[in-house]
């Protein structure tokens, strides 16, 4: 048994690693610039001359400074060198132009001459032809996002007419401008579309973002969220708590009340209570949570359509430091309709397995013999048959975990409860990807442990269960 379970346990990090790199990936391809949103919300004005420094620094903090992964394998026209671009909107343009015409030097020259415009233009008194200057700078400004060679002409052109427009500004940027206007000319002239179709493979090595993010989320720390700054594990436990309490209630109750009704429907199968447990049981599989949960809110929490018996929305309101049972009593009376909503679902499917699986056992001979021996029906029931029963309802293990852990969307968003399953729906619609990652990691890593309890608990209920081979 140790053997297996160090073995189980040494699978489960290539498996994780696995994961990872799928979680990684799919981050990789989430729209949007992480630095813009984490460091320059929409509403907040920021200097322009310090953006790029700012900008540098916020990526810097966010580990986003440094290439995506161990290697790469593109074309040969990619430099090595492309992820110290740091603003995403820019290497996007570069990249888009390699992949046009193939040239990185020209490329590249093209690039940093567009820089050296911007300085010289900065360095140009507001005075100076006033009109024409703020043109050229409105030009500029979305020249380094262009990268279709129409727009990038006629941009150039309407710089080249408003420097040429004024004596005072043709002196001062007139050479600038040509000499951009010339190495974009270059680009085109000395394109080497060749290198398009040779493969070129990149080595990083260990400074890259996938090390970076995974070697920190070993260790516990999740990153920093995109929306608030506040760090993800902070903003995970917090719904985490709520979620555990919840889903948890639910399925203790589930079992509870599916494992007996499922093992005596089995004895008095096809008598009354097997019919109607199965009947009501079905019933309620069959009503959508979202819909029962409505239903509940409108007739017993509003005393105008039925009864005001519970509290419609949320998981109380009292104080951290008010008395313990205080909270106690105010939680639980919150969490009534949300556990009954996450339970009655579950109850016709494990009910059934449980049944199926008894009336698979009652058929055994070594329940004949304890029948021939003399012992109870109780005895045979609990003693014989139900351990050996149990095998559906371990393989459910697996699946109660991550439910658990990542929680009910419809349940918590209906009524309140800010748990796993409110941070998903929340983080996707505000594009926090770290935190939405993030759960999707956790989610992996408890479905595994559920996995591996499960099979403990095979051997634990049946002795004949060996994995010594």
């Amino acid at each position: 048994m140790t053997t297996y379970l160090l073995k189980r346990v040494l699978w489960f990090i290539p498996t994780l690693i696995a994961i990872s790199f799928l979680a990684f990936g799919l981050s990789k391809c989430t729209p949007g610039d992480p630095v813009m949103q984490a460091c320059f919300p929409e509403d907040t004005p920021f200097d322009e001359a310090v953006f790029e420094i700012e900008y540098q620094r916020c990526a810097q903090s966010l580990g986003l400074d440094r290439p995506a992964f161990y290697f790469s394998l593109s074309a040969a026209a990619y430099p090595d060198t492309l992820y110290r671009i740091q603003q995403m909107a820019r290497r996007n343009m570069l990249s888009k132009l390699i992949g046009q015409y193939g040239n990185w030097p020209q490329i590249e020259s093209y690039y940093h001459e567009i820089k050296r415009f911007k300085t010289k233009l900065a360095e140009v008194p507001d005075t100076v032809a006033a009109y024409a200057l703020t043109n050229v700078k409105a030009d500029i400004r979305f020249l380094p996002l262009q990268y279709k060679d129409e727009l990038v002409r006629r941009t150039l052109d309407s710089i080249g007419v408003q420097v040429n427009s004024d004596a005072a500004l043709s002196q001062r940027l007139g050479q600038g401008y040509q000499t951009l206007a010339g190495k974009y000319a270059a680009i085109k002239a000395e394109s080497t579309p060749g290198r398009l179709y040779i493969p070129d493979f990149k080595w990083y090595g260990a400074h890259n973002q996938y090390h970076y993010w995974f070697s920190r989320f070993v260790s516990g720390d999740f990153g920093i969220s995109l929306q608030d700054r506040r760090p993800v594990s902070r903003k995970i436990w917090e719904a985490l708590q709520w979620t555990l309490i919840l889903n948890g209630l639910a399925v203790f109750f589930a079992y509870l009340i599916a494992i007996p009704v499922g093992v005596y429907a089995a004895v008095y199968q096809g008598k009354a209570f097997d019919r109607w447990t199965s009947g009501l049981l079905f019933f309620l599989y069959s009503l959508p949570n979202f819909w029962v949960a409505t239903l509940l809110i409108i007739f017993f929490t509003n005393s105008e359509y039925g009864m005001n018996w519970f509290p419609a929305f949320g998981t109380g309101s009292l104080p951290d430091d008010a008395p313990f049972w205080s909270r106690f009593w105010e939680v639980a009376y919150h969490l009534v309709l949300p556990v009954f909503c996450l339970t009655y679902a579950s109850l016709a499917f494990i009910s059934r397995q449980m049944r199926g699986s008894m009336l698979e056992v009652r058929q055994q001979l070594y329940m004949r013999t304890a029948k021939a021996k003399g012992l109870s029906a109780k005895a045979v029931i609990w003693k014989h048959g139900f351990r050996n029963a149990l095998f559906p309802i371990i393989t459910l293990v697996a699946n109660i975990f991550p439910r658990v852990l990542t929680g009910s969307v419809v349940i918590e968003w209906i009524f309140n409860i800010y748990g796993m399953g409110w941070l998903t729906i929340e983080s996707i619609g505000q594009k926090d990807w770290p935190v939405v990652f993030t759960i999707m990691m956790l989610g992996a890593i408890v479905t595994l442990i559920g996995i591996l309890i499960a099979d403990i608990l095979y051997a634990f209920v049946d002795p004949r269960v060996r994995y010594s081979k």
